[in-house]
């Protein structure tokens, strides 16, 4: 009887454990599907051994397993320092504008003029936009448009260029306000894709190139492109 309880019990936290991994933003999903792996293969062991099913070397193999599942956390935090050795060891690419909001975190590749965003708040907090499906991206489209209008605006710059021309998400822009974020310096020079110390005349190379991709005669996005100019005039006075 006793055994039975434990097993359901195991079962149990398995199952909270499962749930809580599928939770997740996806990115993260796998860090988390090893970590429950290697916990039910250590505690799989230590119960086999301590009834008695397996020899000494079960025995070895669980103090194998508690080292690695101990020195996960390390490993998996060294992942992410070894990508960008590498990332810096290749070839550079081009420059990046960061913009961030109160629930939204985007950045604007120079060059391609691709968008990458994630998500700071709310039941998305931590998904990358880009493995949000349109379902997703309209709940928390939604939940902008309550909480945050600049959040509502920049969110649009991504979908604006994710579905084109698609119905669905415009009309919710309609009635949105200004912006009423005031950019500070380090906000500004990030905008930009500048570093502290920017000369006048690379604040305004910087400000040139963006401009001409996300103007909204050009087919760009008002507010970013009302950011990167609130950016070039705080920087320049």
């Amino acid at each position: 009887m006793a055994r039975l309880i434990l097993l359901i019990a195991v079962i149990a936290v398995i199952y909270i454990l499962l749930r809580r991994a599928r939770s997740m933003p996806p990115h993260k999903r796998r860090a988390e599907y090893i970590k429950l792996g290697l916990g039910i293969a250590v505690v799989g062991t230590v119960l086999l051994a301590a009834t008695g099913k397996l020899p000494w070397v079960g025995a070895a193999f669980t103090a194998l397993l508690v080292a690695a599942r101990q020195g996960l956390p390390l490993i998996i935090r060294l992942f992410p320092m070894l990508a960008s050795l590498r990332h810096k060891s290749a070839p550079s690419g081009g420059q990046g504008s960061k913009v961030e909001t109160a629930l939204l975190r985007m950045q604007l590749d120079h060059d391609t003029g691709n968008l990458e965003g994630e998500v700071l708040a709310g039941n998305f907090k931590g998904w990358r936009l880009a493995d949000m499906d349109r379902q997703q991206l309209e709940e928390f489209c939604t939940y902008c448009r309550s909480e945050d209008a600049d959040s509502l605006q920049l969110l649009d710059s991504y979908l604006q260029q994710r579905f084109p021309g698609a119905a669905g998400f415009a009309g919710q822009q309609q009635d949105n306000p200004g912006s009423s974020h005031t950019l500070g310096r380090t906000e500004a020079l990030a905008v930009l894709g500048l570093s502290e110390g920017a000369s006048r005349e690379e604040i305004t190379a910087a400000h040139r190139q963006l401009i001409q991709k996300l103007h909204p005669d050009r087919g760009g996005n008002d507010y970013l492109a009302a950011q990167i100019n609130q950016a070039k005039d705080l920087l320049l006075g």
